[in-house]
């Protein structure tokens, strides 16, 4: 039987900040996966899904309350490129949900020691912002809640896999964007997810047809634009792309991810001052990306302490995307528990 968590995410954030997951890719990595294929991470949906359930088992630990599905670059295009038919895609996408699902459902047993594999200890929900007397053993802890499941929707440049995603303006109207998008956002909502993640959008035009995609089937969803220097990937100015959110009821956040920390750091007041909605933040570890070497350069900028400014400024559900993994998530969350101050 699948377990639900107990109150909607809508209202969790209505009460404080929510944690978020980190960066699926670095983690699949991390496990040794292998990701050059044009389906990156969906490809391990079909090949290898149990290396999915325990990355999304890591940030539970970690302290991850929302799991993102590996949806974020499975379409029914891609998945035909490769010779599955749709029945086939469309049973990979709901796949890709359940293992989120699973994965926040058990959750892994406490290391005896106290010590996860990411260097927190205790574990995800082990007392966070609470400290134990040496020597005192717990008394019968509660489990910790379970995570709320987002199921990724990525932007039309993902399936392109050619970088795309990070400029926008494909040459498509709106309609035909939602024409691309309305198909695996309905095969999303059949598997049951908790919130329909629609992220990484580069541009105005392509957010329109997200939030036409989506209306009316019954999900409530966040909006999270890959910025730049203050406007979206496209070169919009970032006000009015946030403004399109506005007013709508069934965008329960919106916000930022992919992105660089500081610039996170001045678009979360923005966004919550023209939406007046909580907003959602997950930057990148502030490293670049070398398209010509395909590595990455430059040190990380992500740090647990820029918490405390984002949800000053309004943020609701924080977390990590690119190169960001569970040990900086442990960080964030422990911060969260720490409240404010």
């Amino acid at each position: 039987m699948t377990v639900r968590p107990a109150r909607t995410l809508a209202a969790a954030l209505a009460q404080g900040p929510v944690v978020l997951d980190g960066g699926l890719a670095n983690q699949l990595e991390s496990q040794g996966c292998d990701l050059s294929d044009e389906l990156w991470s969906a490809r391990l949906l079909a090949d290898d899904p149990r290396q999915i359930q325990e990355a999304h088992t890591a940030y539970a630990r970690a302290g991850a309350q929302v799991l993102t599905t590996a949806s974020y670059q499975a379409t029914f295009e891609g998945f035909a490129r490769r010779g599955l038919s749709h029945q086939e895609a469309e049973l990979l996408l709901g796949r890709s949900v359940q293992l989120a699902r699973t994965a926040g459902e058990l959750g892994p047993a406490p290391d005896p020691a106290g010590e996860d594999p990411h260097g927190v200890r205790g574990g995800a929900g082990g007392g966070v912002g609470r400290g134990r007397g040496e020597g005192e053993a717990p008394q019968n802890p509660a489990p910790p809640p379970t995570p709320w499941v987002a199921a990724s929707v990525g932007p039309y440049g993902a399936f392109l896999a050619d970088g795309s995603e990070y400029r926008g303006r494909y040459g498509l109207s709106v309609r035909e964007l939602e024409r691309f998008h309305r198909p695996r956002i309905e095969a999303l909502v059949a598997a049951g997810p908790d919130v329909l993640a629609l992220e990484t959008v580069p541009d105005v035009d392509e957010a329109e047809a997200l939030l036409r995609a989506v209306e009316r089937c019954g999900v409530p969803v966040w909006l999270s634009y890959s910025i730049a220097g203050g406007r979206t990937r496209a070169g919009q100015d970032l006000a009015a792309a946030f403004a399109l959110a506005a007013g709508r009821d069934q965008v329960i956040a919106v916000g930022m991810n992919c992105c660089d920390p500081a610039d996170a750091d001045r678009a979360v007041p923005l966004a919550a001052s023209v939406t007046g909605k909580p907003v959602v933040v997950y930057p990148n570890s502030g490293e670049r990306w070398d398209a010509v070497g395909r590595r990455w350069t430059g040190g990380a900028t992500f740090e647990a302490a820029r918490v405390a400014e984002w949800t000053a400024a309004g943020a609701r559900l924080v977390g990590g995307c690119c190169r960001v993994g569970p040990a900086e998530i442990a960080r964030l969350a422990a911060r969260v528990g720490e409240g404010p101050g």
